[in-house]
């Protein structure tokens, strides 16, 4: 039979390590590097281009969904690959990557059959050695029609600690060992037998059920439940393959290595030197961009003097430093960072106190995508909030209403369809709306343009909570309280100066 190879894309995290660009809601995989491609944009096309591909299916978070299928819908797909399927697998909740891949093989095995190959990939890692991951995975897939599970493992070159390890012998695993001190991660290098465990792997859907089935049965019994009321639909050539949250919900968080790996005892190992990394602190981020003759790394508008060995990121405003040394700064438009770069890995410090205070630096970026277009923050003071929306060409926001808030819109460019109260009208640039509290509205793009607005929010609480959803065409939560809004919705113009 021929091989079917179904790269599988797990896309998620919380963000932390690489604080403030990456945020819960905008983690580590919609990062954009310098060529303008996002770490899971290269993942996508890592897994498409290898050979005997039928399909590549991404695994995330509802939470994600509408900026995964924005990713892999711009994605520059070379033309030979085209026409292959990308699927989407939208999960209500995280479960960790045992309850994941579970969904994946039973997708993989009623699509592709049971000896369908599953390539498993991080979505936000780097590879840069092409030929040599390539190579690394028809071995595996080798193994895997063989009927194992198969880990990549790294060849180490320095004692590191940030890494868990395999003990191997030739292909066969002996035993995977967490992260160790660094006087153990010396002594796994000296030993030459260690691997840094990559987090990738490849295996048969028939295989890795049947071990399931063996090890983690609950896991693939809830799974089973789930795969059997999946929401199907297709938008932008991207299938979006939607996991029901009743089952799904009850299932252990556990991940792969923890439910099979260690238990299974068919897992072999791919030794490779792929010019592999997990990105996992600003310093390894930093080594994208190239040195300057001091080991100064630059992005954006940055002026030097007296500076060495400096990570440092402008994006919107200019940056000076002076006389320092080995530091790393990111600027964004709401929040600074500044580390010694021997600290990189306690960024998550920072990331772990702004959200045990509640602060949104943790949260969201100024700019938050949604599945309707973005919205900027421009200010956020005590009973007001002004915000800069976009929505995109034929969307909508949900039909919705706010206990505390009013809103008063503002169109800046394009033409909007508002619901406002029982009320339906057309505002043009320049023309305005008012939105009392409990007042249920909507505001629509219907033309090929995109819609600008100012929002101007007004009351006593302006919390992202206070919504009330009655209908929402990306299946978030609704909320089914009936109000009754007889207020007449208030149109008002200003004529331009």
């Amino acid at each position: 039979m021929p091989i079917k190879l179904i790269p599988t894309i797990l896309c998620g995290g919380a963000g932390s390590r690489l604080w403030p660009v990456s945020r819960e809601q905008h983690p580590k995989p919609f990062i954009t590097l310098t060529d303008g491609q996002s770490l899971l944009q290269k993942a996508y096309l890592r897994g498409l281009t290898q050979s005997n591909v039928v399909e590549v299916v991404t695994v995330t978070n509802r939470e994600f969904a509408h900026i995964t299928e924005d990713a892999l819908a711009s994605a520059a797909i070379p033309d030979t690959h085209a026409l292959t399927p990308k699927t989407i697998m939208v999960e209500p909740v995280g479960r960790n990557t045992a309850p994941a891949l579970a969904m994946s093989a039973l997708h993989t095995q009623a699509t592709h059959g049971d000896d369908a190959i599953l390539l498993v990939l991080p979505a936000d890692h780097l590879i840069d050695k092409k030929e040599a991951f390539r190579h690394a995975v028809e071995r595996a897939v080798q193994l895997a029609q063989s009927g194992k599970i198969v880990t990549f493992g790294i060849r180490p070159d320095r004692p590191e600690t940030g890494f868990g390890y395999i003990e191997a012998d030739g292909e066969r695993v002996l035993r995977f060992v967490e992260k160790p001190s660094l006087e153990t991660a010396r002594k796994y290098l000296a030993a030459g037998n260690y691997l840094w465990n990559a987090g990738m792997f490849c295996f048969s859907a028939k295989t890795i059920l049947t071990e399931m089935d063996k090890h983690c049965p609950d896991i693939v019994a809830g799974a089973r439940a789930s795969f059997s009321n999946l929401q199907r639909a297709t938008d932008r050539g991207v299938k979006r393959l939607t996991i029901a949250p009743e089952k799904f919900g009850a299932l252990r968080d556990i991940s792969i290595d923890y439910a099979i790996m260690e238990k299974s005892s068919c897992v072999a190992v791919v030794a490779c030197d792929i010019g592999w990394s997990d990105i996992g602190s600003w310093v390894a981020l930093g080594e994208l961009t190239e040195a300057d003759d001091i080991g100064n790394r630059v992005e954006g508008e940055v002026v030097l003097h007296d500076v060495e060995n400096c990570n440092i990121t402008a994006s919107s405003r200019v940056i000076g430093a002076v006389g320092v040394r080995d530091l790393i700064v990111i600027d964004t438009p709401d929040a600074l960072l500044i580390a010694d770069k021997s600290k990189a890995q306690d960024v998550r410090h920072i990331y772990s106190a702004l959200k045990g205070s509640g602060h949104q630096a943790h949260l969201a970026h100024a700019t938050v995508s949604r599945p309707w277009g973005k919205y900027t923050v421009l200010e956020d003071n005590p009973g007001f909030k002004i915000k800069r929306i976009e929505v995109n060409p034929g969307a909508r926001l949900s039909l919705q209403s706010h206990r505390h808030r009013n809103e008063h819109w503002v169109v800046i460019s394009g033409n909007a369809t508002v619901q406002n109260g029982n009320e339906v009208f057309k505002l043009s640039s320049n023309e305005s709306t008012y939105i009392p509290a409990r007042h249920m509205h909507r505001i629509s793009n219907d033309t090929t343009k995109p819609l600008i607005i100012v929002e101007v929010q007004t009351g006593r609480y302006l919390g992202e909570d206070d919504i009330i959803r009655f209908d929402d065409d990306y299946g978030r939560k609704r909320d089914h309280e009936l109000l009754i809004m007889k207020t007449p919705g208030k149109k008002s113009q200003e004529n331009a100066a």
